[in-house]
């Protein structure tokens, strides 16, 4: 038996989507366990991890934790953008890119929402 079906994967771009919101969530957490300061980061994580639970699940919600992520992850990273500009170039290329794959990701499970009903 393939990989694919051992995980019950019915869609690749969605599947790909969890793989993305885990791996940030985990990200996120490891940051929030190095700094308590940063305790937004790890809450921005836990939502990261729930809403990758949802898309592996196919859950219904989980279309509306996509958006709810997306914008939180516009207004971090803008305001991370805003006071970093130009000071550390490897943050500025980790929040851009972490702000155009979560919007990706995004309008990728909304346009293939029907997916996440059983």
């Amino acid at each position: 038996m393939g990989l694919k079906s051992i995980l019950k994967i019915e869609d690749v771009g969605i599947f790909a989507a969890s793989i993305f919101h885990t791996v940030v969530g985990v990200c996120f957490a490891v940051l929030t366990a190095i700094d308590f300061r940063w305790i937004h980061i790890g809450l921005l994580g836990i939502i990261n991890l729930a809403t990758a639970y949802g898309l592996y699940r196919r859950r219904v919600w989980a279309l509306w934790s996509i958006f709810a992520v997306a914008f939180m992850a516009t207004v971090f990273s803008v305001s991370m953008l805003y006071y970093t500009i130009g000071s550390d170039i490897l943050m500025d290329v980790a929040a851009v890119a972490y702000l155009v794959l979560t919007w990706m990701f995004a309008i990728y499970v909304a346009a293939k929402r029907k997916k996440l009903e059983f």
